[in-house]
């Protein structure tokens, strides 16, 4: 199959979506089940921008965005997490396109800044670079820091310090640990 980024369709998600989304991820991440974490965000917070990718019929792609604070700043914020594209479909522009897109949204809705926990030689190439200032909301280890990022989104002030505030679907230690 051959992926042509002008054939991509990317648009908001639909709740008959989810059993395509539910394919994608243990595609994508065979050795992580991310599932659990994907459905409780599609289902329960109404907080979230959540994308497809699609390529014909096929969904192809998937992103979530959480909206979030920081502590001590009234700026909006979101965690990029997570991003899936089917195996056949990777390394042909289909995640930097739902990166694209995502923050391209968020930033229209006034969100001043989105944070990630990634491969920074992955993210980097979306603008993402390490974050010193403002902390995930829980430590994370030391071979861990680079891969904590961020991205400013517009003109809004940005935070320096502080704390990422998300929804308790995120409040579990070992979604931010090895």
């Amino acid at each position: 199959m051959e992926a042509k980024l002008q054939d991509l369709e990317i648009r908001p998600s639909r709740s008959d979506d989810m059993a395509s989304i539910e394919r994608l991820y243990p595609a994508a991440f065979p050795e992580e089940d991310l599932l659990p974490l994907v459905r409780q965000l599609l289902t329960e917070d109404p907080g979230i921008l959540s994308l497809v990718a699609e390529a014909g019929e096929a969904t192809v792609g998937h992103i979530l965005f959480t909206l979030c604070g920081i502590s001590g700043s009234d700026a909006k914020a979101a965690l990029l997490a997570p991003l899936a594209v089917a195996p056949e479909w990777q390394r042909k522009g289909i995640g930097s396109a739902l990166i694209r897109e995502g923050l391209s949204r968020l930033k229209r809705d006034g969100v001043a800044r989105a944070y990630v926990l990634g491969d920074p030689a992955y993210y980097g190439r979306s603008g993402f670079s390490p974050e010193t200032g403002v902390a995930p909301p829980y430590p994370l280890p030391e071979e861990y820091r680079e891969a904590w990022q961020s991205l400013g989104l517009g003109s809004a002030p940005l935070p320096d310090h502080g704390t990422l505030g998300l929804p308790d679907v995120w409040m579990q230690p070992a979604l931010w640990a090895p």
